[in-house]
């Protein structure tokens, strides 16, 4: 099968490694290199893998073909509505570092197709499955911004605040899903509760820069902090904010000054 990755960063080339080792013809997108262009990249493809930034995508997925399959590898895109003209996407995400994968350390991911499943499963890279796309795409933007609060809080991991914070907060996502259409219980697949975990610790770096906030206020950070630009779709209407969701609401009353 000829296969197009949008993205040659870590995650879009971890990915990568698995389809070429199971004997699939594997070409990447990378914008940053001259002469490559989207449309050479899928020219033929069977099945596209869209692993850009989220930053990225908006300008990536006007030139993706929609006839053709799309497995949806980027994490921060807070809603299905940028896939509706796509008639078949499926989700890939969860609580995975593309070094570990690189070093087949022992990983779960999330799939909402049984495709992606087959692709990517080996012996040490597996899945838990759930069809709620919504809800999937939710969760890899939401957490982002609970960690950037977690920081902000300055909470340690290990410490009884800090389990507190996130056995409250897997709670609030799920009413941040539910308010919006997607499934509760897709906070119990590791896009939930397992990613949301990583992230609320170093060295994510939306919870570092949460911790630089707290200092300074007015800081800016030198990389991309996915975090802010999901925060800021939030504070622009792009989801439902339920009452019940008080932290979610507290994070954007002290963003004021940030975002």
């Amino acid at each position: 099968m000829k296969i197009a990755i949008l993205g040659a960063g870590a995650f879009g080339t971890a990915l990568g490694g698995i389809l070429a080792e199971k004997g699939h013809d594997i070409d990447y997108y990378d914008s940053s290199r001259t002469g490559d262009t989207l449309r050479e990249t899928v020219a033929d493809a069977d099945m596209i893998v869209l692993a850009v930034p989220s930053k990225a995508a908006p300008y990536v997925l006007p030139n993706v073909p929609h006839e053709i399959p799309l497995i949806v590898a980027t994490k921060g895109i807070l809603s299905d509505k940028t896939f509706e003209d796509f008639p078949d996407f499926m989700i890939l995400s969860g609580p995975g570092f593309a070094d570990d994968i690189k070093a087949q350390k022992k990983t779960i991911l999330t799939a909402t197709d049984q495709r992606v499943i087959d692709l990517f499963t080996t012996d040490y890279l597996t899945f838990d499955y759930t069809d709620d796309e919504k809800g999937v795409l939710m969760c890899g933007a939401l957490k982002n911004i609970y960690a950037l609060y977690c920081g902000l809080l300055g909470l340690e991991a290990g410490t009884p605040e800090h389990t507190k914070f996130l056995h409250e907060t897997a709670k609030e996502m799920a009413e941040v899903l539910e308010a919006n259409g997607a499934k509760a219980a897709t906070i119990d697949c590791v896009c939930g509760k397992g990613d949301l975990k990583l992230t609320c610790n170093y060295p994510s770096r939306n919870y570092e820069f949460g911790q630089i906030l707290r200092k300074n206020p007015k800081a800016v950070p030198e990389k991309t902090v996915e975090g802010l630009s999901a925060l800021s779709k939030v504070k622009n209407g792009a989801i439902i904010v339920p009452e019940t969701a008080t932290k979610l609401k507290d994070l954007i009353d002290r963003s004021k000054e940030w975002v």
